[in-house]
């Protein structure tokens, strides 16, 4: 991660990448091309979309103040079975805030969300299936391991909603969503592993999540 360059709110609103192909790879290698399992998009998928639905869920608008918790970049490729690029697909992420809320008129404590978190956002990946977004690290809330929520839909293949988690965190094992994965290497391939990363932004985590599509999801 040395080559590793702080990025500015524009780069990410605009999705430019500071990483390039080469950098993502090498931070942690492809453990196989299993297909990304399928999960619950669950009952807080936004109802209406925030005025800033961006890849910085960590500042919203001109907010002279960013969201409470830990900084997390999370950034990987959309690839087909074969390691292949899925070009033009657009990935979502929503999760509660750093006080386990979400931004949902459902959710319990909705009214009590962050206001300076934005909950809820998504970009179009580069040429090479990169995607990246600044957010916080996730936290658990009543029931559920910390997890960030994705959507990934796009021309010639069919939407596909999971989840990513914390690797190694103690409530996984306990988690009722988590544990429909009955696939050792399923569910593994859901795990992120954070990792300091001064060097992209002062006191941030970064980790890597790649998605792959199952050879099912593409339409002839």
């Amino acid at each position: 991660m040395g080559d590793l360059r702080p990025a500015s709110r524009r780069q990410f609103v605009l999705g430019g990448f500071v990483l390039g192909t080469a950098t993502l790879t090498g931070l942690d290698a492809l453990a196989g091309l299993i297909p990304t399992p399928r999960q619950t998009t669950g009952p807080f998928y936004p109802t209406r979309l925030p005025l800033d639905a961006d890849n910085d869920l960590a500042q919203v608008g001109n907010a002279p103040q960013r969201a409470a918790g830990t900084l997390a970049h999370v950034f990987g490729r959309v690839l087909d079975p074969d390691g292949r690029s899925v070009r033009r697909a657009r990935v979502e992420i929503w999760q509660c805030d750093a006080f386990g809320r979400y931004r949902h008129p459902r959710a319990p404590g909705h009214a009590r969300a962050d206001p300076n978190f934005q909950g809820y956002g998504r970009m179009t990946v580069s040429e090479d299936g990169g995607f990246r977004f600044r957010t916080i690290e996730p936290v658990p809330y009543p029931g559920r391991a910390p997890h960030i929520h994705f959507a990934i839909s796009g021309p010639g293949f069919e939407r596909l909603t999971t989840q990513m988690y914390i690797a190694g965190h103690p409530l996984n094992a306990r988690d009722f969503v988590l544990g429909r994965v009955a696939d050792v290497r399923a569910r593994e391939s859901l795990m992120v592993r954070f990792a300091p990363a001064p060097e992209i932004e002062p006191e941030a985590k970064a980790g890597r999540f790649d998605i792959v599509l199952g050879r099912n999801a593409f339409r002839e």
